[in-house]
C-alpha cells in the first residue's frame, strides 16, 4: 500500500485568501497522486496574534506577511528556500515580481517566502458616482468637504497611510536608521503629513475611525452616500463584476508630493515553510507553482486570488475580468514602499498605529504625536 503524503496549511479567513489555497491545492495533489494538502484557516487578529513558532509546530505551510520577516528569522522557524530552491527559479520570481513583493520575503539574505498576493494601498471610487477621481491631496481634502470621502482608519490603516504620505514626498519612514541612532522620521516633516491628514480626516464620517479596509469596500460597494477613497489595501474582488450590488473600481494613489504614485506600503503575503514540514520536497513544489506565472493569471486568480506575479498583473484576462485593476494601479505597485521589518518592528507598529490614531481623533498636537513616534521607534531596535 502506497502511503499518502500529506501537509497542512493556514492562512487568513477571507475569500482572496482562502479560496485559492484549496483550489490550487486540488489540482495541485490530482497531478501528484499520493497527496494531500489540506488547508485551514483564521481571522485576520487571530493570525496575527498566534505565535510563528506554535504555528510552526503545527503546520507545514503559513501565508505569512513580510513584517514578520525580523521575528521569523531570528526565530529559525522558516524553511529558508534559498536552501531548497536553485538560484534560477528565485531569479524567476524576483524578475516576476510586482514591485518589491517578492524581495519583502527576503531578510537577512535569505528568501524566507515565495509573494503569492499582492496588495498596497490604492484609491477606489464608484464609476457611477465619480467621474473626475482626484490625483493630488488638495483634491482629496476639497471632496472630503464635499461629504464624498471615506477613509478607514483604524490604528493599523491611520499608520500605513501616514508610511504612504510620507514616501510620497521623498521622506520614507525609517530609511537608513540602524540600532540606538534610528530615527523614524524628521519632526518637522512628520508633523506636517499629520496636519494634512487631519484636513481629510476632519470631515468623515466616524465610522472610518472603525473601519479596516474591507469594511470600507463594503460601504462604498453596497451604499452610494460616498464615492471615494484615498488609501485602502486593494481588493480585486470588488471591481469583479457580481461580487457586490455596486462595481467598485480603482486607481493610483493621490499625491502629495511632485513624482506621482510613489510610496505605498507593500502588502499581501507570502507562501512559507515550517522546518518542522514533514515533506519539504513537495512543499516547496507547491509553494513554486502556486508563485509561477501560469498558476498566478490562471487558476489562482480565477479562484478569487490576488496575485503577487507581474505576468498576470498585466494579462489581459485578469484586467478585463477586474475592469482593469491591476492595470490601474500598477504604477503604485511598482513604485511602492517597504517599510521596516527588524525583530522588534512588529511591537511598534501596533503603538504607533494607536499613536496616530489618537492623534487624529484627540485634541495632541502633531509635534507630540511625531516626538512619541520616533521615540517609539527607537526603542523597538532594543529587540535586536
Amino acid at each position: 500500500m502506497i502511503e499518502l503524503a500529506e501537509l497542512t496549511g493556514m492562512t487568513w479567513d477571507h475569500t482572496r485568501g482562502y479560496d485559492p489555497m484549496v483550489v490550487t491545492a486540488q489540482i495541485f495533489c490530482e497531478k501528484h497522486p499520493n497527496t494531500a494538502i489540506n488547508w485551514q484557516k483564521r481571522s485576520l487578529q487571530a493570525f496575527a496574534d498566534r505565535p510563528l513558532d506554535a504555528m510552526a509546530r503545527e503546520f507545514d505551510l503559513m501565508v505569512i506577511d513580510h513584517p514578520h520577516l525580523g521575528e521569523a528569522a531570528k526565530s529559525g522557524m522558516l524553511v529558508a528556500f534559498d536552501d531548497i530552491c536553485t538560484p534560477a527559479e528565485l531569479d524567476t520570481l524576483a524578475q516576476q515580481s510586482v514591485g518589491v513583493s517578492h524581495k519583502s520575503y527576503e531578510f537577512d539574505n535569505k528568501q524566507w517566502a515565495l509573494a503569492i498576493d499582492a496588495a498596497t494601498p490604492v484609491a477606489a471610487y464608484r464609476p457611477d458616482l465619480l467621474e473626475d477621481v482626484p490625483q493630488t491631496w488638495q483634491q482629496v481634502i476639497a471632496l472630503s468637504k464635499q461629504g464624498k470621502v471615506l477613509w478607514p482608519l483604524i490604528p493599523i490603516n491611520a499608520l500605513m497611510s501616514f508610511f504612504n504620505l510620507l514616501a510620497n514626498v521623498n521622506c520614507p519612514f525609517g530609511e537608513g536608521s540602524n540600532g540606538v541612532e534610528a530615527i523614524g522620521v524628521e519632526t518637522d516633516i512628520a508633523i506636517n503629513i499629520l496636519e494634512q491628514m487631519k484636513l481629510v480626516s476632519d470631515n468623515l464620517p466616524q465610522q472610518c475611525f472603525k473601519m479596516d479596509p474591507i469594511d470600507a469596500y463594503e460601504w462604498l460597494s453596497s451604499r452610494s452616500s460616498h464615492s471615494y477613497v484615498p488609501f485602502l489595501y486593494g481588493y480585486s474582488n470588488y471591481s469583479r463584476s457580481g461580487f457586490r450590488p455596486h462595481l467598485v473600481k480603482v486607481a493610483n494613489i493621490p499625491c502629495l508630493g511632485d513624482d506621482g504614485p510613489i510610496g505605498s506600503p507593500i502588502g499581501g503575503t507570502g507562501i512559507a515553510i515550517s522546518k518542522y514540514c514533514k515533506n519539504i520536497e513537495l512543499a516547496k513544489q507547491y509553494a513554486l507553482w502556486i508563485a509561477s506565472a501560469d498558476c498566478q493569471k490562471g487558476v489562482f486568480y480565477q479562484a478569487g486570488g490576488q496575485p503577487a506575479n507581474l505576468v498576470a498583473w498585466q494579462d489581459d484576462y485578469c484586467n478585463q475580468h477586474s475592469h482593469g485593476f491591476f492595470a490601474d494601479t500598477l504604477e503604485t505597485l511598482e513604485k511602492s514602499y517597504l517599510r521596516p521589518r527588524h525583530n522588534g518592528y512588529m511591537a511598534f507598529q501596533d503603538i504607533a498605529g494607536d499613536i496616530i490614531f489618537e492623534f487624529l481623533t484627540q485634541n495632541i498636537s502633531a509635534k507630540t504625536t511625531a516626538e512619541k513616534i520616533n521615540h517609539e521607534y527607537q526603542r523597538s531596535f532594543e529587540h535586536e
